[in-house]
């Protein structure tokens, strides 16, 4: 766990990446679903537009906005290949094998639960 956090702070200082946080109806799809069903949405969502080797319209393939899977993709560096690539070293050009997809999964779930914990004031 302590890698994730050490990682998702690390593309989290990345000027575009700081920007992503859950708020309005993405935050409270995250709170009403609860971290179950958020896991199973991340795990489906990255099966259709992310597992694929080549997967269609890569770069422009996940909403901004919509759902908490999309916003943390974006936060995360794993919204398309290329920054999966660039940021997580998961080579493109290949399926996702289950640990990558698993791996992906874990830090978007991460990053939402990091999103949704209380804050000291």
């Amino acid at each position: 766990m302590v890698d994730l956090d050490e990682r998702i702070e690390r593309i989290g200082t990345q000027p575009f990446r700081a920007k992503f946080h859950l708020r309005g109806r993405d935050r409270a799809t995250a709170i009403l679903r609860g971290p179950s069903a958020i896991r199973q949405h991340a795990h489906d969502l990255i099966t259709q537009r992310l597992a694929p080797a080549t997967p269609r319209n890569d770069g422009k393939q996940t909403p901004y906005r919509g759902h908490p899977v999309f916003v943390a993709q974006h936060a995360t560096a794993t919204c398309c290949r290329t920054c999966l690539q660039k940021n997580h070293g998961i080579p493109k050009g290949a399926e996702l094998t289950p640990e990558q997809h698993e791996y992906v999964v874990a830090v978007i779930c991460r990053w939402i639960e990091r999103e949704l914990a209380p804050h000291p004031a």
